[in-house]
């Protein structure tokens, strides 16, 4: 005997059920990869949360870095624990999370990126210095699953180490490099090169960025990969013919809805 089956049925109220019910045991996140953003990926460099509430609603980071001592400056505790919290929050917002590991061995630093990055092994990404003691420990810490960042690169030179290594992301420090007498901006250019030209998805992430002209002509020349604190972030929106064509169109508009 064969038995027919009712079609279902599905009104608003059961699929407004079942989206409630969804999002109870996965909670929304607000971290969003627009369609067209491409290769480019916009990091905002500060561990002052007021600063993401101010900011990484404008939809353009793709992630937030920190350090140490940035975690000093902002006044919150370099633990795993703190960092656990921060990454809660900064995920709400983002797509990644930077932190960095510490520890005067390899496996300290490894123990370290292990447990920071047990929050969220697909969105925590640890960092760690491009030395012998960090390449030690980002080999461990990548076999284990761990998504791995060099820091504190200073030569092109290291971008073979990050290539070699099979490494996310390695992270030139633009203005220092300029600093201590060479040329911060071709070193990066050079790095990108290298990555290029070795068939590597390394992305060389520039840090220590102090305008954000350097930003748009590093972009000109292929790099897509940035981190900045939130003043340069602020200096991306700070055009004021834009501001006063924003101005001129709100008046308009505000003139259309009142007029016959």
């Amino acid at each position: 005997v064969k038995m027919k089956l009712a079609p279902a049925r599905i009104n608003h109220l059961s699929i407004a059920a079942l989206a409630t019910l969804l999002l109870h045991i996965f909670p929304l996140s607000l971290s969003f990869t627009p369609p067209h953003r491409g290769g480019c990926r916009l990091f905002l460099d500060t561990a002052d949360t007021n600063e993401w509430d101010a900011l990484l609603p404008r939809g353009m980071f793709y992630g937030v870095t920190t350090n140490p001592t940035l975690l000093e400056r902002a006044n919150e505790p370099c633990t795993v624990e703190n960092l656990h919290k921060l990454a809660s929050k900064a995920l709400q917002y983002t797509d990644e999370f930077m932190c960095q590991s510490w520890g005067a061995t390899a496996d300290d630093l490894f123990q370290t990126g292990m447990a920071i990055s047990e929050y969220d092994r697909e969105r925590v990404v640890i960092k760690v210095p491009v030395t012998a003691t960090g390449a030690e420990a980002a080999s461990k810490l990548t076999k284990a699953g761990v998504r791995i960042c060099f820091t504190a690169c200073y030569n092109k030179k290291q971008a073979l180490i990050a290539a070699s290594s099979g490494v996310e992301y390695i992270a030139p420090y633009l203005g220092r490099i300029t600093d201590n007498g060479k040329d911060g901006y071709d070193e990066c250019r050079q790095m990108q090169n290298i990555v290029d030209g070795l068939g590597s998805g390394t992305r060389i992430l520039v840090a220590s960025l102090r305008d954000a002209d350097t930003i748009a002509k590093l972009a000109m020349e292929g790099l897509d990969t940035f981190t900045f604190n939130p003043d340069v972030a602020r200096e991306l929106f700070d055009e004021p013919l834009t501001d006063n064509a924003a101005e001129e169109f709100e008046e308009a508009a505000a003139r259309g809805s009142t007029s016959n």
